[in-house]
This record gives structure tokens, sequence and C-alpha cells, in this order.
């Protein structure tokens, strides 16, 4: 790969509003733990390093969120709990809640960091909402395992159904909500299943490899919102072309036929070939072939209005700023050099101690046949089962 040059990220300048306030870094689950909150320090400082905002592309505050919002989808004593452990994180809690030892442990300050990061994807959804501009993204969110009754998988509060909900109290009529992350977006999916104004659609490694073990392709809803959940399994070993392929197949055609009011997405980026928490094989190059289609679909099936945050990417240094920076320049409409800036990868080294990438490009991937054809094999499985189970529910044959 060329070590400079012009990276061609997309073609129409749009107005774009970066939701950030350095106080989310408070949602720190601890030393050693994958979900770090440098990942989005080091995203938000290589986007303002490569001078993608400015002009109609702004960096705004979250802004306030009332309890009252949080409540109308998470349980009343689950809040009350977090609230309690947030003032004394070593306080006994009903396992219940999922709070305490492993994957979600309670740290001091969780209630207030996570209503932080739930205002700003709120704030993300009333600027597209509003007019005020045409997309918006909130890196530090994204956290799609949360529960209406409990903490799961790194996450307390499920920001995603915030701005969702919040859309739907506004007058949205039908909002896709499109999860790219390599583990199923489940709470996202349990919080809407009943309403058939809002298609959920996850494309995750299969949870016979990995949590939270759901999102099989069977799963497509019940009773009058059947059909509104699209669920897509992949194999351990699924190329970026085979995600693709996946995506174009069964997501595109969705989408367009929906006709969302929004487009919201989470755009997980531990799909990634080295992401030490997941088996998938996809590149940064993938990851920004996949925004690019987002893009597409934002403003010819939704009316340009797109909404994205974060989410899953424990490659702390090595993938997630570049893979989200990306994303925000595809929104965005900027153009990027190929390699990454110097003084941020001085940044990152001094922040982190690990050698940042030089180039906003990856290397190809290399894969054994037999993994790439089982990983392909299992691929066409899905897409036969999904173009059967949910098209035809759609009017798509």
């Amino acid at each position: 790969m060329p070590s400079m040059g012009a990276l061609r990220v997309a073609t129409n300048r749009c107005r774009t509003a970066l939701v950030w306030d350095e106080a989310v870094v408070g949602y720190d689950l601890g030393q050693g733990h994958p979900l770090a909150p440098v990942r989005v320090e080091l995203t938000v400082d290589l986007i303002r390093r490569l001078g993608l905002l400015g002009g109609d592309v702004e960096e705004v505050l979250p802004g306030e969120l009332d309890e009252a919002d949080l409540l109308r989808l998470h349980r009343d004593d689950f809040v009350a709990t977090v609230k309690r452990l947030s003032a004394d994180p070593s306080a006994p809690c009903d396992p219940v809640y999922g709070l305490g030892p492993g994957d979600t442990p309670a740290f001091h300050g969780m209630h207030p960091a996570s209503m932080l990061i739930c205002a700003a994807s709120r704030e993300a959804a009333r600027r597209v909402w509003t007019g005020e501009q045409d997309h918006a993204f909130n890196p530090a969110g994204g956290l799609h395992h949360a529960m209406p009754d409990r903490a799961a998988g790194f996450c307390v509060y499920n920001d995603p159904a915030v701005a969702i909900d919040w859309l739907l109290e506004q007058g949205a009529e039908r909002i896709v909500y499109v999860d790219v992350d390599v583990h199923h977006g489940d709470g996202v999916e349990v919080m809407f299943a009943d309403d058939p104004r809002v298609l959920t659609v996850s494309l995750h490694e299969s949870g016979r490899f990995l949590f939270p073990g759901t999102g099989h392709v069977e799963d497509i809803g019940e009773g009058d919102a059947r059909g509104s959940i699209v669920n897509l399994p992949l194999h351990p070993g699924t190329t970026g072309g085979i995600w693709l392929d996946t995506f174009d197949a069964v997501v595109d055609p969705l989408i367009r036929r929906f006709a969302p009011d929004v487009l919201v997405t989470q755009l997980g980026c531990d799909t990634h070939a080295t992401d030490p928490l997941a088996h998938l094989a996809l590149t940064v190059d993938d990851m920004a072939a996949i925004y690019a289609r987002l893009h597409t679909l934002a403003h010819e099936a939704a009316g340009g209005r797109w909404l994205a945050f974060g989410g899953g990417g424990y490659q702390l240094v090595q993938v997630v700023p570049r893979a989200w920076t990306l994303a925000f320049a595809e929104m965005t409409g900027g153009r990027l050099d190929v390699e990454t800036p110097m003084a941020w990868r001085e940044f990152a080294l001094q922040r982190t101690g690990t050698a940042a990438p030089t180039s906003f490009t990856d290397a190809p991937i290399q894969l054994s046949e037999a993994m790439h054809e089982q990983a392909r094999r299992a691929a066409r499985d899905t897409v036969e089962a999904a173009r059967s189970l949910i098209l035809p529910r759609h009017g798509l044959g």
C-alpha cells in the first residue's frame, strides 16, 4: 500500500454532528477491561487532527436526559440498583441485575456516565429528526446488549433504544436499526420486538460460537411484528466479501422496501480479523465499504437521515479509531489521506504505549481455503433462510 495519497471516502458534503463530551470517559469498567474509554478518546482526537470538523460539521455537547425517558425502557428497580451501586460499587447486588464480577462490573459514577451516553444518543437523534443536521454520530454509544431489567455484555443502559424510542415519540413512523457489531444486537431487538414500526437488523457472528448466543435466522418476531426482526448469523472466518454479499442480498432490498423515516446504525468494529474477542475476518477497508453502503441507503431510502453510534471494538489503537474515523468521514463527505497523522500516532503512543498504525488501509486477510469455503457456505444458508422467511413478508421475492 502507498504511504500517502488521497483516500476517497464520500462524494457529497453533509451536515453532520459529532456528539461528544469528555465526561463520557467516566464510563469506565475498570483497568484491563476490554471496553476501555481510550478507544473513543483516540477516535475523537483523530477526527479533530484530520480537520473533519468545521463549517456544517459540528462537534456538539449531549445536553441533559430526563430520567423519565430512561424509565420508559428500563425497569425502575434496575435503575434504582444502578444508582445505588454507582455511589457504592462494593455494595451487595442481586446477580439478576447483571452487575458485578464478570462482563459488566459496577463502577463509581456508573449511573451518570451511562445517562450521559444515552443523552448523547438522544441528542444525535434530535439533531437528525429536527433537520439541524443530516447525520449524527455518537462514538461512545452503541451499548446494545443492555436489557430493560439488567445490564449485560459491558452495557448498562441501552442508548440506541433510548434514541429510537425518542424518535417514535416525536412521530417517526418507520425506523430501521442496522447493527453491524460482531455480537448480536439483542437488547435493541428485545426492546422493540413487538413494535412493527421498528425493523431491527443484526449481522453478527453466529451465537453458536459467540456471546450472547442468540440471533438465529429463524427469530423473526411474533404477532403483528412478525417479520420486523432480521438476524443474519455468520460463521467464523467470514471475510469482507462474504459479509458484503450477505448485506447486499438481504439488507439492502429490505431497507429500500421499508423506506424508514430514519436509518439508525450501530457500527461496532469488532468484526475485524484481529479483534481479540471474536472470529470474523474483516478489514477496515471492508468497514469503509459497509459505511458507504449505509450512507447510500440513508439518502436513497431514509430521506438522508442517518444516526450512528459506536459499539464494540477491542483493538483499542489499531482498529477502533481508524474504523470510526472512516465512518465519520463517510458521514461528512470528507476526504482522508491514506496515512494517519504523525501527531495522532505520537498521542496514541503516549496515551497507551502502543504504536498506532500509519495507514487507513489494511493488508489483505489470509485464510485457508477450507475456512473460507465453510464461511461462504454458512452465509449462503443464512441468506437463503432469510430470503425465504423475511423477504416475502415485505413484498419481496
